[in-house]
């Protein structure tokens, strides 16, 4: 047992996953307007660039963990994360957005692993599997939430959306309970680390921890062109970007559903845990392509996030058997900063098979990874005896 102000501490961080990049989301069709001087180039950096920096930053707070204090290094995380919130505020040029942009990426990359490195200090077996279920579920209901919030705000000022930077000064005073109340690790996973040669030289699984982090990278990619292509498929359809704008909601409340019920779809699952999520994820995208009506698509919408929602937890549950405990955080980091590649990659790589095979509909995309979900899930069938996919508790 751990008192509660402790746990609301560990949940502000796996919120505070959802933010970068949100504020700018809204602002991105004024921001012509707003700086007349502007080039193409500088708007996508400005979208861009926390994320490409979150990824080295994520390894390096890995990395970190075994060196440095963990809250030490949190409260470092969340002082940068916030200071860029205040800095954005006060920034009137281009040029200051961008730099701000890229001390966003650096705070958020180095508290990423901790929102998970931390469950797994604080929690072990059926516990920890409902916590990251919990934590996954936290991080998209703010996604949704502080999407609407900074929609309502840009209509106000393009300055305020920018406020939902400065939530890590609400965990920078919870970090305080969490150092009151962590503790070193137990002494035998001390001696499990000098005994156990199962882990290697490095104290990783490698191979183990590889096969985490392509799977979910997959998954990760197959389900984020919801959020990128939806909205061009349904303006080929001839609906509004509101209503692309609400199944994108269904899609992230949908990941965020099953993860407060996540043990039980484990138990209930066993092995077939991820063939039945990846079956759930191209279900998802046919029902998407099968009808042009609303709420067809939405339901698409639902299928994919649910399918999602039951990966993205049990990957980060699955890292921690890969590594001795002083290096389960780092394990953690390869596999959060694969979430972030994914989600830059995937534009280029539907586009790279666009261009290769002359299609221009927007169609093409969701057919493309509804193939490779299928190819996936009767991989998953087969190999489910395995490290990877043997999900029973």
């Amino acid at each position: 047992m751990i008192p509660l102000i402790t746990l609301i501490g560990i949940w502000s961080i796996s919120a505070l996953n959802a933010l970068p990049g949100l504020a700018v989301s809204p602002i991105l069709g004024k921001l012509s307007a707003i700086f007349p001087h502007s080039t193409k180039l500088d708007i996508q950096m400005l979208s861009s660039l926390p994320s490409l920096l979150i990824i080295p930053f994520i390894i390096l707070s890995g990395k970190l963990t075994e060196k440095i204090n963990n809250i030490w290094l949190l409260q470092i995380g969340l002082g940068i994360f916030a200071v860029s919130g205040i800095l954005y505020l006060l920034s009137t040029k281009m040029w200051q957005l961008v730099a701000v942009s890229a001390l966003l990426g650096v705070g958020s990359g180095l508290i990423v692993p901790l929102s998970t490195g931390l469950i797994s200090r604080f929690f072990t077996g059926a516990y920890r599997t409902k916590q990251f279920g919990l934590s996954s579920a936290i991080t998209n209901v703010t996604l949704v939430l502080a999407t609407i919030l900074t929609g309502y705000l840009a209509e106000v000022n393009w300055h305020l959306p920018f406020l939902v930077y400065l939530f890590p000064l609400v965990s920078i005073v919870l970090s305080f309970y969490l150092k009151k109340n962590i503790s070193p690790l137990p002494a035998p996973a001390m001696h499990l680390e000098t005994a156990d040669s199962s882990f290697g030289r490095f104290g990783i699984q490698i191979k183990h921890l590889m096969q985490i982090v392509g799977f979910y990278g997959l998954a990760t990619y197959l389900v984020i062109i919801v959020s990128f292509n939806l909205p061009f498929l349904m303006k080929e359809y001839h609906f509004s970007s509101g209503n692309s704008g609400l199944m994108i909601s269904l899609f992230f409340l949908a990941i965020m559903a099953l993860g407060f019920v996540l043990n039980r779809i484990v138990d209930f699952c066993g092995s077939k845990t991820k063939f039945y999520s990846l079956l759930s994820i191209a279900l998802g995208m046919a029902l998407i392509l099968v009808s042009r009506t609303e709420w067809l698509i939405g339901l698409g919408c639902i299928f994919a996030g649910l399918g999602y929602g039951v990966i993205q937890p049990i990957a980060y549950d699955k890292t921690t058997l890969t590594a001795i405990p002083s290096k389960v955080t780092l394990a953690l980091a390869f596999v959060m900063a694969m979430n972030y590649l994914a989600i830059l990659l995937c534009p280029f790589i539907i586009n790279v098979f666009k261009d290769m095979l002359h299609i221009e509909t927007q169609q093409f995309a969701f057919i493309f990874n509804m193939i490779i979900a299928l190819a996936a899930a009767v991989w998953a069938y087969f190999k489910q005896g395995t490290f990877l996919f043997n999900d029973k508790t």
